[in-house]
């Protein structure tokens, strides 16, 4: 899966879960460690836990894609699931404000999520819509 559809898609699963906070830092100019970084806010140990179980089963499910490696616990209050090229970082909120990564990171590009569009600008303009505006 390429790089950033992976980020994109580890936001959307945590957000799914209710994980308050995501940032996706495109650090592709300043690491060749990895491309992005995904951080997100759990707000207890069963949220985390609830919200690795979620990317990382999903992942494997939907796109048979594994992490290459993960780091800490929910007991820890903070979860690294290295996907080489994302590094999804799930964080209590004091962790995440303690470490700072955000900061130490402060020179790369956040990638926006998405906005959903309501159903009615997702449907087709008809002629009837059209005149309707005028």
């Amino acid at each position: 899966m390429d790089p950033r559809k992976l980020a994109l898609q580890c936001r959307r699963l945590a957000d799914a879960k209710k994980a308050e906070n995501i940032v996706i830092l495109d650090v592709r100019k300043l690491s060749s460690v990895t491309d992005y970084f995904v951080i997100a806010t759990g707000t207890s140990e069963p949220h985390l836990r609830a919200l690795m179980a979620e990317i990382t089963e999903k992942l494997r499910e939907g796109f048979d894609v594994r992490p290459h490696a993960t780091d800490g616990t929910p007991r820890n209050n903070w979860i690294v699931l290295d996907y080489f090229d994302v590094i999804v970082h799930l964080m209590r909120d004091d962790v995440r404000e303690h470490y700072g990564l955000e900061s130490l990171w402060g020179d790369a590009p956040r990638l926006r999520p998405l906005r959903l569009r309501s159903a009615s600008a997702v449907r087709p303009r008809t002629a009837r819509d059209s005149r309707a505006t005028r």
